[in-house]
């Protein structure tokens, strides 16, 4: 008869329970998921700025499809740093992925300073096409990214909630002389830089944790954002006058640490790539219905004064500013900058007709 547990010594009975608990661990251990750590700054609630919908949306999806072999945490709001602290952990392996600002790519990969040109984009739905991971340009700027930076790999590419828009505690802006004087909070990008001050205003970088407190005090007169971004910010109780100029269209550049991607099997990685274009898009549609909704531009015009740039006032801006950000690329970016700028421009132009 073969014994059995029950049937044995004590100590042999103890022995082999300890070999079959082990034996469990380790079976356990080798199905043990793997975990996906995203960081962004922005609030988590999925119908409250793009990344928390991006992010929600890409934990469903991927825990589903892996059934739970690939698990997704989220740090929203800032809660492990802020861009540029968070870009260099992904960098280095401490967090897997991030969704992070051109600010906070900036000191990782200057050239990102292209997307500053001022009045490039006509529209929403050209800028949609362009800054697109699938596009032709977008995988110029992904190639190029990854090529000039370590650790980085770029998995999703999509607006950063709209166009840019002018708010301040002064008077209506409706022509480049109004701006005359005021100081302007920027990122600390030398194209914003230059572009405020070509516009005759001061420019004024700040950290995004200090924006709120500086328009309040009177440190800064005004700031530039999305609407998303002006509305969950409550820029509207520090600020008395809003200008639809949609000056500029930056990108957030969703990241991955690329040795994690590269360990995850062929099947994981076809399910993060596929999850994130879901989740971009999701991205997307949320930033469109914030600006239209009670949490957008409604709630804005409620306790601001709003005004929109006419395409008359639209040429003066253009060309106060265009030639200034242009030298800045040029000189700073060099040769590379200045194709990879060409580039975009000329993706702008093809898709716009």
């Amino acid at each position: 008869m073969t014994p059995t547990l029950r049937t044995l010594p004590f100590s042999r009975r103890a022995l082999a329970s300890a070999t079959l608990s082990l034996a469990m661990l380790a079976s356990a251990s080798a199905h043990a998921a793997t975990t996906m750590r995203i960081a962004h700054l922005n609030p988590a609630e999925a119908t409250a700025s793009n990344s928390g919908a991006m992010t929600a949306v890409f934990k469903q999806l991927v825990e589903t499809a892996t059934d739970g072999e690939l698990k997704v945490e989220i740090y929203p709001a800032g809660q492990l740093g802020d861009d540029a602290n968070v870009i260099n952990q992904v960098s280095q392996g401490i967090v897997e992925s991030s969704i992070s600002s051109a600010g906070g790519i900036a000191e990782h990969y200057p050239r990102i300073g292209i997307f500053d040109i001022p009045f490039a984009f006509p529209n929403i739905g050209v800028a949609t096409e362009v800054i697109d991971l699938s596009s032709d340009f977008g995988q110029m700027l992904a190639e190029d990214l990854e090529g000039h930076t370590d650790g980085l790999k770029l998995l999703g590419l999509l607006d950063s909630g709209g166009f840019f828009h002018f708010t301040n505690s002064e008077r209506p802006i409706t022509a480049p002389a109004d701006m005359e004087g005021m100081r302007i909070r920027t990122m600390t990008l030398p194209t914003h830089e230059a572009m405020i001050n070509a516009l005759g205003a001061r420019a004024t970088p700040l950290a995004w944790s200090e924006v709120y407190t500086a328009l309040q005090t009177g440190v800064a007169d005004g700031q530039m954002n999305p609407i998303q971004q002006t509305a969950f910010a409550n820029f509207d109780e520090v600020q008395d006058y809003l200008t639809i100029s949609n000056h500029l269209i930056t990108p957030y550049l969703w990241l991955i640490n690329d040795e994690f991607y590269a360990s995850l099997s062929e099947e994981h990685q076809r399910v993060v790539d596929w999850a994130s274009k879901v989740a971009v898009d999701a991205g997307r549609a949320m930033s469109r219905i914030i600006e239209a909704s009670e949490g957008g531009l409604p709630k804005l015009s409620r306790g601001m004064e709003v005004n929109t740039i006419t395409p008359e006032a639209r040429e003066a801006f253009v060309a106060a500013t265009q030639p200034a950000v242009r030298e800045v690329i040029e000189r700073r970016y060099g040769d590379e900058g200045v194709t990879l700028l060409d580039a975009m421009l000329a993706a702008i132009e093809e898709t716009s007709r």
